[in-house]
């Protein structure tokens, strides 16, 4: 299942090489790391237990293509936009949180929900572009310490692997599983599974590149990143059934980065 995703990652770094080789693009790499908080069907939508107790981690290498730098006839695209290609890592350790666990607790019941936990790891390749309306490119590597807001749009394709457990025993019986997560749910045997495979996702992200030496920059960015499955997370309850499961599985990226020009 690597294998396409190693592939894609040659031939998508090849490709602004060779197309910096043949028009005098500049290149900047860097690195990217810092919190994701994982909104799915672990836990309680929009409640902040579970946006603080299903945070994990994520790290990333990435890659511009400025078309600024080495540019001197001037444009609105050219000190404006840059393309943002990533490779990146994010892996999130979840329970459930919130009413319903609340609710289970205080009627005294086999503790379903709170003994269910899992884990969502994932391998993100993607692009996006990014918009600076501020502040000129060529005005912003000239100026030390200055500040260059920014917003993005983009994409990914996200190789996951999910693990779901219950601390109860082995899940898929009565004794152990919330009834929730019993009924089969879109041509899986129950409405959690332990998969891999991969996933597209969007990528909106808004943040704010400093201007730290000549040849460097540092970055903070808020990105949401909404995936085309709910099974990232491992769960997945019948929808025809529980309709309030209508979301798919998403995140919020909270990442500060060091990025190196090559060229300048």
């Amino acid at each position: 299942m690597l294998k396409p995703i190693i592939i894609t990652l040659f031939a998508f770094f090849g490709i602004p090489t060779i197309a910096n080789a043949q028009s005098s693009l500049a290149q900047e790499v860097g690195i990217i790391f810092g919190p994701s908080t994982f909104q799915s069907d672990f836990g309680q939508r929009n409640n902040f237990d579970t946006n603080i107790g299903n945070t994990g981690f994520g790290i990333g290498i990435v890659h511009f293509i400025n078309f600024s730098a080495n540019n001197n006839r001037e444009s609105f695209f050219t000190e404006h936009f840059k393309v943002r290609s990533e490779l990146s890592f994010n892996q999130t350790k979840l329970e459930h949180f919130g009413e319903w666990v609340d609710i289970e607790k205080k009627k005294n019941l086999v503790q379903h929900l709170r003994g269910m936990h899992g884990t969502s790891t994932l391998v993100n390749l993607g692009a996006q572009l990014e918009f600076s309306p501020f502040m000129k490119i060529h005005d912003f590597e000239n100026t030390i310490g200055s500040f260059s807001p920014y917003i993005s749009l983009g994409f990914q394709v996200s190789y996951y692997r999910t693990k779901v457990e219950s601390r109860l025993g082995a899940l898929g019986l009565p004794l152990t599983t919330y009834p929730k997560y019993l009924p089969p749910s879109d041509g899986r045997q129950f409405g959690f599974s332990n998969e891999n495979g991969l996933v597209i996702s969007g990528t909106v992200g808004a943040g704010v590149h400093y201007k730290l030496t000549t040849m460097s920059d540092l970055m903070f960015e808020i990105r949401y990143q909404g995936y085309a499955s709910d099974w990232v997370d491992g769960l997945n309850p019948n929808k025809d059934i529980y309709k309030e499961n209508k979301s798919n599985d998403s995140q919020v990226w909270f990442n500060a980065g060091y990025i190196y020009y090559l060229e300048f």
